[in-house]
């Protein structure tokens, strides 16, 4: 069984990381905060990768015919690279959000429809919704992964390319998303390059996809392509979060939660999940919505 070893230079905590690199739920990924463990296809096959960390080092093994190439894409996925000390917490409420978050790593995978995917399912439904979907696909149309991690790989695009709307209705899947995730998976060749591409320009591919719009290629971008400083113009949720944490403004539109962040470039994308990570929300006015209204998701 391949291994790899890298050193530590600060704190790690897999369970942050991996839930903001390895969007969706389900049987593809086991997350805690000192071993995780998840399966994906490689170009040279499936693979399981399994995680520990321990004196100070990111120990990984994996299982499988793409288990070299899955290793290869670690660092990545954790975002060994990242350098949360270089977030500006001179004042401010994120700053001791940010010291009590110093082990969260932004990492990407590199892979844009395993992203794609779920975050397509999470358009205009709630959270429980949209995994309960997830989870439903997996089981479908994934794949046993290598090894005995009893984990799933996750659909292949060339699985629900040939699908017809109609087909994703039983997965609790109304027609809009079920035209988008059967449009991404026939286009998914296209989209994976996009790992290779500027970030402009990146974000243009996207979008040229009817259904992508400012909130899934903000998610995208940051949990595939790696960027660092994406935000989902269009959430429900997050432009009043940020702006009663920072403001103390109950209700907060995109271009004010972009003013109030804009102190944290490039580094914006750790700033909303810090917010998110602090569990605080602003007041609701009258009966919560029982579905969020991400608009051009």
């Amino acid at each position: 069984m391949p291994t790899r070893s890298w050193p530590l230079s600060g704190p790690l905590d897999l369970l942050q990381t991996l839930r903001f690199s390895l969007p969706g739920v389900g049987a593809s990924s086991r997350r805690g905060s000192a071993a995780g463990a998840y399966a994906h296809d490689t170009a040279a096959g499936p693979a399981s990768v399994e995680l520990t960390v321990s004196g100070g080092r990111l120990e990984a093994k994996s299982v499988g015919p793409g288990a070299e190439l899955a290793l290869d894409s670690v660092p990545r996925v954790i975002g060994l690279d990242d350098d949360p000390t270089l977030f500006p917490t001179e004042q401010g409420p994120l700053r001791d959000l940010h010291l009590r978050n110093l082990g969260l790593r932004l990492g990407s995978t590199g892979r844009v429809f395993d992203t794609l995917l779920p975050t397509i399912l999470g358009q205009r439904v709630t959270t429980e919704e949209a995994e309960r979907s997830y989870r439903l696909l997996i089981r479908s149309f994934g794949k046993p992964a290598p090894g005995d991690s009893g984990l799933q790989i996750p659909p292949a695009a060339a699985s629900l390319a040939s699908l017809v709307y109609e087909d994703l209705h039983t997965f609790g899947i109304e027609r809009s998303r079920a035209q988008l995730v059967i449009e991404a998976a026939r286009r998914a060749g296209r989209l994976e390059e996009i790992v290779g591409m500027g970030r402009d320009d990146a974000v243009r591919r996207l979008r040229a996809v009817r259904g992508i719009g400012p909130w899934t290629a903000g998610l995208v971008m940051g949990a595939a392509w790696g960027d660092r400083d994406a935000l989902p113009r269009g959430d429900f949720h997050i432009p009043h979060s940020v702006s009663w944490l920072l403001a103390g403004e109950p209700r907060g539109s995109d271009d004010r939660m972009e003013e109030l962040l804009d102190p944290y470039r490039p580094y914006r994308r750790r700033a909303m999940i810090l917010v998110k990570l602090s569990g605080v929300h602003a007041p609701r006015y009258g009966p919560r919505s029982p579905k969020s209204t991400i608009s051009g998701s």
